[in-house]
């Protein structure tokens, strides 16, 4: 199993990447199939963030699903040890997930009441004018990243593209969950719209959907 460790506007010493191979090589007990995991280490150089201005992020890439964690604490160190911890559980899910029957997610899921507002988006169509090139990079590779600073303001704008492939609202919740996020981006597979699942209170979700529809193919589960 591959181990990469890079940094984020910050320099990563030998001794943090010899701590963070040793650590994670247990990551093999967990998901015996990971081919590759990823060690993302960010310093934020603000100082109201002083006691969490060192984050880590892990990411383990398997055949399945991508799963991540991350954490933020005075030390990187100790950021990577939080992580870990949030890792290893997410892994453990997904192991249970593969040896039991697939859970049925609650279809108690809501549209926010201020959704009236998305009618207010005009239309594109081929007809409709674009807006002129300004200039701004955009990444073109599947996991590229692009930052971009809006204007004179302290605003950071970080872009990443990802690969899509169909899947039912179900597969995208337990996606979401494995990876800690809020949110999760996917195309449907039934209706084939772009659309956001997202977490609310409790164990409910919520999900938003483009009314358009992509040309992705839905991959065949073995």
């Amino acid at each position: 199993m591959e181990i990469v460790v890079v940094g984020r506007h910050t320099e990563v010493a030998d001794r943090f990447r010899q701590h963070a191979e040793e650590k994670l090589s247990k990551i093999a007990q967990y998901a015996p199939t990971a081919r590759r995991v990823d060690v993302e280490v960010t310093h934020e150089y603000n100082p109201r963030q002083s006691s969490r201005n060192e984050r880590v992020e892990l990411t383990v890439r398997d055949k399945g699903p991508v799963i991540r964690a991350e954490a933020a604490s005075d030390d990187r160190f100790g950021a990577l040890d939080l992580a870990l911890d949030k890792l290893q559980e997410r892994l453990r899910r997904a192991h249970e997930r593969k040896h039991t029957s697939k859970r049925r997610i609650p279809r108690n899921l809501d549209v926010p009441k201020d959704i009236e507002a998305l009618e207010m988006i005009p239309e594109i169509t081929d007809d409709t004018p674009s807006e002129p090139q300004t200039g701004v990079p955009h990444p073109t590779q599947p996991g590229e990243t692009v930052e971009v600073q809006r204007g004179d303001s302290p605003v950071i704008i970080r872009q990443k593209l990802h690969t899509a492939n169909a899947m039912t609202l179900d597969d995208a919740i337990d996606e979401m969950e494995l990876v800690g996020h809020d949110f999760f981006l996917f195309v449907d597979s039934e209706s084939k719209r772009p659309s956001v699942a997202y977490r609310r209170r409790g164990w409910t979700y919520g999900v938003l959907a483009l009314d358009t529809a992509c040309d992705c193919e839905t991959p065949q589960k073995p």
